[in-house]
């Protein structure tokens, strides 16, 4: 096992660990008022809640031997194995560091769902919920990709989660808001309460992204350098993207655009960043400003209230980057494949497929999910509760004094 490689997926992991209550800043401002605390909540409570749970059990379902392809065994159930060894996936990290690493990346995509659900659900049906989707959901995606299952062998390029984070959270919020319905619409209507809580939770997140792909090379050297560069420099050519099109369309540029726009290009840039050379990092970047601003722009015409537009920038930033990986990748950069444009045409129809089976997998799965616990618990908080809010009637607390 590797010192300095230990340090810098440790301090990676705690980068990445960062960027779920920078969500909860970035999400929080986003809503209404009454509701701002309750929308933190989910993203602290995921923080708890889904870190016990990939210790218990989700860990070894995303990572322990693979079982037909399609998850893993229970040889790591309880922790069991972790302990003093190397991890497997990478010999120069001890396992434990592995297992932490990953942790941060389930709490993250679960925590990014609840962008799609906020202001009306149940804190109860939230947790049960996400615990069952850490389980039938995320773990299988974990495993289909880095764990050895189906879409790894296929040969699938996944270098920080394109289709296990953000598809997957895309699919899983599209399912939510037509599960859940649409917002009360009320006197306050749909305006962010505090877009500067909004604009500090983004430079956090743009800074933890660093930590999220640079470290997922799993060491530190060449190619999380060229990891980290890609990273940066797409997420400032999403801000271009989508500032253009927005000034464009509406005379103005908006703070929400260039946060947006940022946090689409490193959407874009995830699958792809340790794959592609600068340029085309740049490049998957600038157009997935663009193709995020117009993804959240159809919400209102498909009539889905997807409240802080996980679909438009995870879900649709995810599969914009799967794709362009296809067409980008180059063996210069990173052994493990070349794409379209450097003669292997083949490697955009394997991302095509990723694409699409994440998508009906996760969406599928997500709706069967949401049912159950709907059966169970109900999803939604009644009427008068909505109106009230949720940091009152879920939470007996307010996020600001009036």
């Amino acid at each position: 096992m590797d010192a300095s490689d230990t340090a810098f997926i440790i301090i990676s992991a705690c980068m990445v660990m960062l960027m779920t209550p920078a969500l909860a800043m970035f999400y929080g401002g986003l809503v209404r008022s009454r509701n701002v605390l309750s929308t933190h909540m989910h993203s602290y409570a995921c923080l708890g809640v889904i870190s016990v749970l990939w210790a218990i059990l989700g860990y070894t379902l995303a990572f322990g031997g693979d079982v037909g392809g399609i998850i893993g065994n229970l040889d790591h159930f309880l922790m069991k194995g972790v302990e003093g060894v190397p991890a497997p996936a990478a010999e120069k990290l001890p396992h434990t560091v592995f297992v932490a690493f990953q942790c941060m990346f389930a709490v993250l995509t679960v925590s990014l769902i609840s962008g799609a659900y906020a202001e009306r659900i149940r804190f109860s049906a939230m947790l049960l919920f996400s615990c069952l989707w850490l389980l039938f959901a995320y773990a299988p995606m974990a495993h289909w990709v880095w764990g050895g299952g189906w879409m790894q062998n296929m040969g699938a390029l996944d270098f920080a989660g394109g289709a296990v984070v953000h598809m997957a959270s895309g699919a899983a919020a599209l399912a939510c808001a037509q599960a859940l319905g649409p917002r009360m619409a009320t006197g306050q209507g749909f305006i962010p309460n505090n877009l500067p809580l909004t604009l500090i939770g983004g430079g956090m997140l743009w800074f933890g992204w660093f930590g999220f792909n640079a470290g997922s090379a799993l060491a530190s050297g060449a190619l999380a350098g060229q990891a980290l560069l890609n990273t940066h420099l797409a997420s400032a050519c999403g801000i271009l993207g989508w500032m253009l099109v927005e000034w464009k369309r509406t005379g103005k540029p908006t703070t929400l655009g260039v946060v947006s726009g940022a946090l689409a290009g490193l959407v874009a840039i995830t699958p792809a960043a340790g794959f592609v050379a600068t340029l085309p990092a740049m490049f998957i970047g600038f157009v997935g400003g663009m193709v995020c601003y117009g993804a959240v722009l159809m919400k209102n015409k498909l009539g889905y209230d997807d409240a802080l537009d996980v679909v438009g920038i995870h879900g649709i930033g995810g599969t914009w980057g799967a794709l362009a990986t296809g067409v980008f990748a180059t063996a210069v950069i990173n052994e493990a494949g070349s794409g379209l444009l450097y003669g292997n045409p083949r490697q955009l129809f394997v991302q095509f497929v990723s694409v699409v089976g994440t998508w009906v997998f996760v969406y599928v799965m997500s709706r069967i999910l949401l049912k159950v616990v709907d059966g169970l618990i109900g999803l939604r908080v009644p009427s008068e509760a909505e109106f009230t809010g949720l940091d009152l009637s879920e939470h007996n607390e307010r996020g600001y004094a009036i």
